[in-house]
């Protein structure tokens, strides 16, 4: 009830007060006083402002007071039920007024004059259309006098103007009112439904922030159509979204819309009221007044254009607040208040819980984008099958691990007959996948489209699915393919620098004994006349020095430790000058073809060693036609890319000369191939080989820096490719050293050497040149016997490689003691060898074992000068 009520009289006044009273504590009101109670605005002197006065010899309460007794028998009269219905409408929650047939007001109650912001003078007399209806209605109120008219009832939901021109939800019941059976007027109750229609607004939006969170495509889309809700509810012409981004620290404005202002850029956290609201976590309605309060204590500082209210509210998830939503107004005539602020927080609860939504939505967008990208552009082939192992889905690189085109075509093969190599295979897989339901590194093979063969490892699990009917498979399949062919070749090489580890060491030390053979044969020839009867003894053991000799720099240059003299060689001219040695070789019933690539480039290679190379292949090629064939040497220039790769050996990427050499005899298994290049391993009878013909090869080419390739099938001939790396340069002439004569001396010479034979050998052959020597068994005794020897020593004479103090310790340290001393290393070992193993400096004086005596005594003449 109001503070106001109508001047209808003292009486009316009085009752109206009581059961106002009355009506707030819930006591059964007292309506009139007895005849003899004293006027109402006389109170007893025992009454105070407030209180009820009470009728004489009456008990009254603080709200009410009895009525006389009311009885059949003692009726009220007309006049005190006219006082009670007078006195029950005015107290109606609900606004009431009488009209008469023109629609002028006769009566309305306060409830009326207060719901529709009137004075009661302003009401009585007046058409209840010019007080209520607004224009756009008055088709509305025709048809409610229309429907009056025929003496109906009508109860309706609209909406009715108040004095200011603002506009009221209400619920309208009108009824006609009759005298003597004819309408006389009517009347019309009006129940205020605002509050119930700004809730069900306030639900129907919500529901449609909800459905638009759904049906957005981006978050950008959402804001728009949120911003349209709010407007629905209260002014938002200026509104705006802010997020806050905890790991950048940025405040962002995804949405800003506002008349003088323009979206700001990402900033950090600041003094600004979007800044201390998301601090704060609490809603703020900002008038002029609480702005200027908050700005004094230092609180924000206002930037942009000035507001004349500010409103925002947090977005929040749980108690984590990660945004704003705000409207402001610049116009008197629009004011926000608290009501605003709680139908704002409402929407601002469910757009933080769909913003949210939206926003994981979003990521998982974007990760399931990633995920796609990483498997679309995966190296590895990805797929998933169903437990009987048909392709449900794969990814490109799998369509191009099978060679085809699409994965429409992947997918309607039958993996069992159209991928699998072995039947069996693919059953083992099952089998594993479905004991496990996993898949660990498995290796099986594949077949492509073409009908090759690779190798392929699978790794998956099994997933369930709401979307798929049964378990299926996820998995990787890697081509290892060209892995294994790497370790297998790895493991030959290994197996190669093993044996020829074994084959090095056996030349080396048989080279001592060689050198004690061969020189101290070459001494009894040089002592034995002609014709005596020992010297064909001696030749003989000369003889078969020089072919153990040959054994062991075959075995060298298996092992990749014969000394090499490399130069630019044109690989057309080696193979055009051997030509006429090769032709008589092969045999009449072997027709021999050369074809040269004219542009064949130049390599750097020993050209004696590269004749050697062409040598064993064309006899090893002669010997695999013994019924006859054809044999055919080739040259050509060839660039090797990363991908290349013959058989099992890859290539190192560069520019090559190849020669090849092939046959039409009789072929090798995959079992022969593999053993090929191993030192004595060879298919010829006993006594017809040594073995050592393509391990010679194996090793030449290897220590040129190239590479030997073998095709061969079983009765369809066999080809060899050598690649050796091309290079610039013209082509040294390739002619035989000129040897020096063989020349003696008187200098000293230090002779440390462990092999007493050998040391003994040299001594002597030294001595007879007329050399001083100084002899030690190892590198402390040649130290020492330096330190003793009080002349010069023009030269050491040193075995690289001995017990304890090595060769190379020994120059180091006589170096100190005698620089000018020159120096001479000898080794069964080469100097190639000696060299990449740093035991010997880089330009030393090396002298290579088995040696002549001549070609020692020429290579210390060349050393002292």
């Amino acid at each position: 009830m109001g503070e106001r009520v109508t001047q209808s009289g003292r009486a009316d006044i009085s009752r109206a007060s009581r059961l106002k009273k009355a009506l707030e504590s819930g006591a059964p009101p007292a309506f009139v006083y007895p005849e003899n109670a004293p006027p109402e605005n006389v109170l007893p002197e025992n009454v105070q402002p407030g209180n009820v006065v009470s009728p004489p010899n009456a008990s009254c309460s603080k709200q009410s007071c009895p009525l006389p007794p009311l009885s059949a028998n003692h009726p009220p009269s007309a006049e005190t039920r006219l006082q009670f219905l007078e006195q029950m409408f005015q107290a109606l929650p609900d606004g009431l007024s009488i009209a008469d047939s023109e629609h002028r007001v006769l009566w309305a109650n306060e409830t009326f004059v207060r719901m529709f912001d009137y004075e009661a003078s302003e009401v009585v007399g007046q058409p209840l259309e010019n007080l209520v209806v607004p224009p756009d209605r008055l088709a509305e109120s025709h048809w409610v006098s229309e429907a009056l008219a025929r003496g109906e009832r009508i109860t309706l939901e609209t909406r009715r103007r108040k004095k200011d021109g603002s506009l009221l939800d209400v619920s309208v019941s009108c009824a006609p009112l009759l005298l003597d059976g004819k309408m006389a007027g009517f009347y019309a109750g009006y129940h205020d439904i605002s509050d119930r229609k700004r809730v069900e607004a306030l639900s129907s939006a919500l529901y449609r922030v909800a459905e638009k969170s759904s049906s957005a495509h981006d978050l950008q889309q959402f804001f728009a159509a949120v911003h349209g809700i709010v407007d629905e509810l209260m002014y938002a012409r200026n509104f705006y979204i802010a997020l806050y981004d905890p790991s950048t620290e940025l405040l962002s404005f995804p949405y800003f819309v506002d008349e003088q202002d323009s979206a700001p850029s990402p900033k950090k956290l600041g003094q600004g009221l979007t800044d201390y609201l998301i601090r704060a976590g609490q809603p703020l309605l900002a008038t002029p007044e609480v702005l200027q309060a908050m700005e004094d204590r230092g609180e924000v500082a206002r930037n942009g254009s000035r507001s004349l209210d500010w409103m925002g509210v947090p977005l929040k998830v749980n108690s984590h607040t990660f945004g704003a939503l705000v409207v402001q107004t610049y116009s008197k005539n629009i004011r926000y208040g608290e009501r605003d602020k709680e139908i704002l927080t409402f929407v601002a609860r469910q757009l933080a819980s769909a913003v949210e939504i939206k926003r994981n939505e979003q990521a998982l967008r974007r990760s399931e984008a990633r995920y796609r990208s990483l498997v679309q552009s995966s190296v590895y082939g990805i797929y998933r099958s169903s437990l009987e192992g048909r392709f449900l889905d794969v990814n490109p690189a799998l369509i191009m691990m099978l060679g085809y085109a699409s994965a429409e075509q992947v997918l309607m093969l039958d993996p069992e007959k159209d991928v699998f190599a072995l039947t069996e295979e693919h059953t083992r897989l099952i089998e594993e996948f479905r004991r496990t339901g996993r898949l660990d590194g498995i290796e099986v093979k594949w077949k492509r489209k073409d009908g090759s063969a690779i190798t392929v490892r699978i790794s998956g699990r099994a997933v369930s699915n709401s979307d798929e009917p049964a378990d299926v498979l996820e998995a990787i399949a890697e081509d290892v393919t060209d892995r294994r062919a790497l370790e297998d070749q790895f493991r030959q090489a290994q197996k190669m620098e093993a044996v020829g580890r074994l084959a090095g060491g056996v030349a080396h030390d048989f080279n001592n004994l060689l050198m004690v053979i061969s020189g101290y044969a070459e001494v009894m020839l040089a002592g034995l006349e002609p014709e005596h009867p020992l010297r064909e003894k001696a030749q003989a053991i000369q003889q078969a020095s020089d072919r153990a000799t040959t054994l062991t720099r075959q075995l060298l240059a298996f092992s990749r430790k014969q000394l090499l003299e490399l130069k630019v060689v044109d690989v057309n001219a080696i193979v055009q000058d051997m030509e006429r040695l090769l032709r008589p070789l092969i045999g009449e019933n072997v027709e021999f073809a050369t074809s040269f690539a004219p542009d064949a480039a130049h390599t750097r290679a020993d050209a004696g060693q590269l004749e050697q190379v062409l040598m064993n292949l064309v006899v090893n090629a002669r010997d695999a036609m013994p019924g006859g064939g054809k044999l055919t040497i080739e040259t050509q220039n060839i660039a090797v890319d990363e991908n290349h790769r013959r058989g099992q050996t890859f290539i190192r990427p560069g520019d090559y000369v190849r020669l090849s050499v092939s046959d039409t005899g009789m072929g090798m298994d995959k079992e022969t191939q593999s053993r090929i290049f191993e030192p004595f391993f060879t298919t010829k009878e006993k006594g017809k080989g040594t073995g050592l013909g393509l391990s010679t090869v194996y090793g030449i080419v290897k220590q040129s820096g190239g590479y030997v390739l073998v095709q061969s099938e079983e009765q369809r001939g066999t080809k060899f490719h050598i690649y050796l790396p091309r290079v610039e340069g013209v082509a040294e002439k390739h002619a035989p050293p000129v040897p020096l004569a063989a020349l003696g001396g008187t200098e000293t010479v230090l002779l440390v050497e462990d092999e007493d034979s050998v040391r003994q050998l040299v001594r002597d052959t030294l001595a007879a040149k007329g050399y001083r020597v100084v002899e030690a068994e190892d590198g402390e005794a040649g130290l020492a016997a330096a330190s003793r020897h009080e002349g010069r020593i023009d030269l050491v004479i040193t075995d690289v490689v001995m017990p304890g103090m090595g060769g190379r310790e020994l120059v180091k340290q006589l170096a100190q003691m005698r620089p000018e001393t020159k120096v001479l290393y000898l080794s069964g070992y080469t100097e190639d060898a000696i060299l990449s193993e740093g035991t010997i400096e880089t330009g030393a004086a090396f002298l290579q074992k088995p040696f002549t005596l001549q070609n020692l005594s020429r290579k210390v003449r060349e050393v002292l000068g």
